[in-house]
């Protein structure tokens, strides 16, 4: 075959190709960047290596005559993966896997999902490559192919570890090569290069944050003196060694700024890059993000990257798609990124370019785990598995942060539990007892007219359900009733800061306020009522709930109650697996008594739980199994992808117009070119509904696709504010929707 006088990697604007981008140009670009971000796992060669040979494919007549113009699709991917593979032997059968997926996502090894298994494809006719590429690619010595420096290998689990090596370089080369790709086309276009904005250093952030603990605080509490205590101790743990820890702080004892000081002093020590909060509830996640921007000052807003990607989770929507929504939240390359577990967790088992680019962003990087016992029980040997990785091997600290600490630990009795896991806080149960503010009774069985007379009873008073149904029956029992308020996650965000507003005022001024809620007031939400009824749920959901009571320190213990009671389960009754959380709990109840919060008895109830649910049930999917029984060259890497989902039931968005602002941003998306801006405004109007109730609405014509031939269904509007209710949310009698409605929060 005659040689190409040039080889291109990107067509340009000029016809005599004076302005197009050399493909050797591009390769030498994208191995530049993707072996330095593998250098914070120490893999700078296979990063390198990755992206020399990820475009090789481009070497051909075939691909060189499509950038001319002809339309015919051309495989340049497998060439890379390849010659990887053959020259390369194991470690360039990994880079094989990366190379080949850094398209269309990563592939099995051998069995067929969607995509083509990597064997077929390594096997596939191709085009004939051109022998010039290795006159233009300095290609390494095989002996010069080693696995990262300091890499340590757990024979229990080698193919799990070689799956998550897998996706960070796969994670480096994706990264590398969208940079590259859209710094080429913004000279191009004389535009300023993207991925350049500037960003403070740790070091700044802790200066301002230091300023802000300096103001915070200053008022007559009587906690004060012991959360700055608290802080104090934990800040002086940070000079010990990057791995595992644990900060077990009750309600009230400043975890969340106490974590963000622990964890950037950490990391200056230890030359991480940045800081992740990993939080279960999106409100919470909203939340803390405000905090954290405020105590940075004028460097907050470019500082934290608040991603809990509603809009963002789509994955079969084109690339482009994806990029216009979501593109600056796909590299987490912020110094402090506040995001939810479900974006976290089901990232480092993705298989799709978009979801795993951030990834070699979280190695090298201090872990805040907020709320761990919230992880689903199906997934969790996997997440501590995952956990475990990120701490041997990717240069990460990860600290588990809960007033309700779960026993994760070997020493706790879980299998394949972390170890070495050091505690940060001093002495836990002295703190529990320091800072105890309320008494727990349980109350028994109660009948929604019995939970009624509870709630006229009482002038202030918080009760919550387990499911949407139930919360609005008992709302409508006290409607009208002289303060009463409802909070259901069937009203958008927007409504229900509302009503927490409302609530807040009621309570600083001494009104009546009976507020029938289900647990999404439990996510870390300030409210301060001096009595709390919860239906029964897991202990770590009644501890929760306990948080809503005397928050403040206003009374004494014995002043605020806790009454916990269980509902008639024949008509109201919870989700199996709360289910089984509350029957543990009367388990603990039974056998312990005393102080149901008291740290014993919260290791207690985690051990009961994980002894019943048994190693198979806590990873529902065998995904620790499929992973083992494979090898290098049948690593399941898409199907692991999709059998690992937080959320089984598959839940829908909705845009709910609800005021001018939200009519205004519905508006704006069907003429703006900015619809990524636009959706993260929109978060706080949407409703997420199970797809049942969702495919009702839209059969019965209730709901709209906003700008279908830009969007297609991604933004669905709700027509008929008719089944909106100010009171109660999205409310709509249809037999269908009404069995889907489950708490999910």
């Amino acid at each position: 075959m005659e040689s190409f006088t040039a080889y291109y990697a990107h067509s340009g604007q000029c016809k005599d190709k004076s302005d197009w981008q050399p493909l050797r140009e591009h390769l030498l670009g994208v191995a530049e960047l993707a072996g330095r971000f593998a250098q914070s796992f120490n893999a700078v060669d296979l990063g390198g290596l990755a992206g020399l040979l990820h475009d090789l494919g481009k070497y051909t007549e075939k691909f060189q005559s499509r950038l001319d113009g002809n339309p015919a699709r051309v495989d340049h991917s497998t060439w890379g993966a390849r010659v990887a593979q053959e020259r390369y032997g194991p470690l360039g059968l990994l880079l094989a896997y990366t190379i080949a997926g850094h398209h269309a996502g990563l592939a099995n090894g051998r069995e067929k999902h969607e995509r083509t298994p990597l064997a077929d494809r390594l096997k596939s006719e191709l085009p004939m490559l051109d022998a010039i590429w290795e006159q233009e690619l300095p290609l390494p010595n095989a002996c010069d192919v080693a696995l990262p420096v300091n890499f340590s290998i757990n024979y229990g689990r080698r193919q799990f570890q070689i799956s998550l090596l897998v996706r960070m370089l796969f994670s480096c080369l994706v990264d590398a090569d969208f940079i590259d790709t859209e710094n080429y086309y913004s000279r191009l276009l004389g535009q300023a290069k993207p991925h350049t904005d500037r960003q403070p250093s740790l070091e700044y952030l802790r200066e301002r944050l230091d300023q802000y603990l300096a103001t915070v605080g200053q008022n007559d509490s009587p906690v004060n003196p012991l959360r700055k205590k608290i802080l104090t101790h934990v800040r002086a743990q940070a000079k010990q060694e990057p791995g595992l820890f644990s900060l077990t702080v009750p309600t009230g004892g400043g975890k969340t700024l106490t974590s963000l000081a622990f964890a950037l002093d950490h990391a200056i020590r230890y030359g991480q890059e940045r800081v992740i909060f990993v939080i279960p509830f999106t409100s919470v996640v909203e939340q803390n993000a405000a905090v954290f921007r405020t105590a940075f000052g004028e460097f907050g807003e470019a500082a934290v990257l608040e991603h809990h990607g509603a809009f963002t989770d789509h994955d079969k929507r084109s690339l482009e798609a994806r990029e216009k929504i979501a593109q600056a939240m796909e590299r987490w390359d912020n110094p402090v990124i506040v995001t939810t577990a479900v974006q976290f967790f089901e990232s480092l088992f993705a298989d799709r370019p978009s979801r795993c680019r951030k990834l070699h962003n979280i190695a090298n990087s201090v872990v805040i785990l907020d709320e761990a016992q919230t992880l689903p029980l199906p997934l969790l040997r996997p997440c501590m598995a995952m956990l475990d990785e990120l701490a041997l091997n990717y240069h990460c600290s990860l600290v588990l942060c809960t007033a309700t600490q779960p026993a994760l630990t070997a020493a706790a009795g879980f299998r394949d539990g972390l170890d070495r896991v050091r505690e940060l806080a001093p002495e836990p149960a002295l703190l529990y007892e320091q800072l105890r503010r309320v008494t727990i009774r349980h109350i028994g069985a109660c009948s929604d007219k019995q939970l009624q007379e509870h709630l006229k009873s009482r002038e202030q008073v918080l009760c919550i359900v387990n499911n949407r149904r139930h919360a609005r029956m008992l709302y409508k029992l006290i409607a009208n009733e002289t303060g009463a308020m409802h909070l259901t996650t069937l009203m958008c965000a927007a409504h229900r800061r509302e009503v927490l507003a409302t609530v807040r005022q009621h309570l600083n001024d001494g009104l009546p306020c009976r507020l029938v809620s289900t647990s999404l007031i439990e996510a870390g939400v300030d409210v301060d009522f001096p009595t709390v009824m919860r239906a029964e749920a897991g202990l770590d959901s009644i501890a929760q709930a306990a948080g809503r009571c005397n928050r403040n320190g206003k009374f004494s213990a014995m002043e605020s109650d806790v009454l916990v009671f269980a509902v008639d389960e024949n008509n109201w009754s919870p989700p199996p697996e709360l289910k089984q959380f509350a029957q543990v709990f009367r388990s603990v109840q039974r056998n312990l008594g005393g102080d149901l919060l008291a740290p014993a008895t919260v290791e207690s109830f985690f051990r009961e739980l994980y002894w019943q649910r048994g190693s198979q049930e806590l990873d529902a999917h065998d995904l620790l199994g499929l992973l083992k029984n494979s090898r290098p060259e049948s690593l399941p890497l898409e199907t692991i992808a999709n059998k690992f989902h937080f959320i089984e039931n598959q839940q829908m968005m909705i845009v709910v117009p609800y005021d001018d602002v939200a009519r205004e941003l519905i508006s704006d998306l069907q003429f703006s070119g900015r619809s990524g801006m636009i959706a993260r405004r929109l978060q706080s109007y949407l409703v997420h509904l199970p797809k049942s109730g969702f495919d009702a609405l839209r059969c019965a014509g209730m709901l709209r696709a906003v700008a279908p031939e830009k969007y297609g269904e991604q933004f669905m509007v709700l027509e008929n504010m008719n089944l909106y209710h100010k009171k109660y949310g999205l409310s709509w009698d249809d037999p269908l929707f009404l069995s889907a409605e489950i708490l999910v929060v």
